[in-house]
């Protein structure tokens, strides 16, 4: 098939590729020249510049970018919109505009409030410093309630054997607690037992083998606060009416220190009891001796001794 022949300056005569068949370099068909034509002499061209040709409206003015103006070519777009022709921004006479930066954000304008952070860890490091103390100062507190105040030192227990001199302190109120028989002195034969049930001493412990002359204890009292009369009490087991002599300071109190079977019981272990007596003691140390001499009956068993500061009875 060939190319057909309609006549020149048709819009057939446009072809642009004329000047390759016979009949088109016949009517002098031309290649492209560097000014850009071809095809037939008179043609009708139709080849424009890229934004040149406008269509039924008037050319716009030429937009601005980043305050320069851009030139427009001829013409404009479809209806009336113009078609500018594009040129990079970098093309326009000094560079590329500056570029646009955001506004600052008034939220996040400055940087970490690292002194605020500081303070609050400071506070917080202070905070659990002052927990930990005042845990451990409770904690030692409670321990020392635990242990009534006293000290953690273990204190040595008591001997069995009787003490050569035994001593014993008064409290504010001047009563002095009962002291046991393994903490009294023993004299002129006396000995310890705990054969016999019922005694109040620590282990059941008493004194017996008083019922001969020259037998006895002694017990040495401190602290008493004042001169005056105190009442000296003994815990002691009789199946009969006893009694014996009571020393204070070296010397004989008065009349005997009555130790009767009060609960009228045969059985020693059944015969505890308790008797009393109203001696007169001076401020400090003080001798309390409580023996078997001539005319007394010491056939008893004692286990305790102990003084309150003023008149007393065994319910008092």
């Amino acid at each position: 098939m060939t190319p057909g022949d309609n006549g020149a300056s048709t819009p057939e005569d446009d072809d642009p590729f004329g000047y390759l068949y016979a009949d088109g370099q016949a009517r002098g068909a031309q290649p492209p020249s560097g000014s850009g034509g071809y095809g037939y002499p008179n043609a009708v061209s139709r080849v424009r510049p890229v934004g040149e040709r406008t269509y039924g409206g008037q050319q716009q003015a030429a937009p601005q970018y980043g305050g320069q103006t851009i030139p427009q070519q001829p013409g404009g777009g479809y209806g009336q919109q113009p078609n500018a022709a594009y040129q990079a921004p970098e093309t326009f006479p000094g560079g590329a505009p500056a570029t646009r930066q955001a506004p600052p954000n008034p939220g996040r304008g400055r940087g970490p409030n690292t002194k605020g952070l500081l303070i609050g860890a400071v506070a917080v490091v202070a905070a659990v410093v002052i927990g930990i103390s005042l845990a451990m100062m409770n904690g030692n507190s409670d321990d020392n309630k635990a242990s009534g105040g006293a000290s953690t030192t273990p204190t040595q227990s008591q001997s069995v054997s009787p003490s050569p001199s035994s001593t014993s302190s008064a409290s504010a109120t001047g009563d002095i607690p009962p002291i046991d028989a393994k903490a009294l002195r023993l004299d002129g034969g006396a000995s310890l037992a705990s054969d016999v049930k019922g005694a109040k001493a620590e282990g059941g412990i008493y004194v017996t083998n008083l019922n001969q002359t020259g037998a006895g204890v002694t017990w040495t009292v401190n602290g008493i606060p004042a001169d005056g009369l105190y009442t000296v009490f003994a815990h002691y087991s009789a199946t009969q009416d006893e009694s014996m002599t009571l020393t204070i300071n070296g010397k004989t109190f008065g009349s005997k220190f009555p130790l009767q079977n009060y609960t009228h019981q045969s059985d020693p272990a059944n015969a505890w009891t308790t008797s009393y007596t109203y001696p007169t003691l001076t401020k400090g140390t003080n001798t309390i001796s409580l023996s078997c001499q001539s005319g007394d009956s010491c056939d008893v068993l004692l286990d305790q001794l102990w003084v309150k500061q003023g008149k007393h009875t065994n319910k008092s």
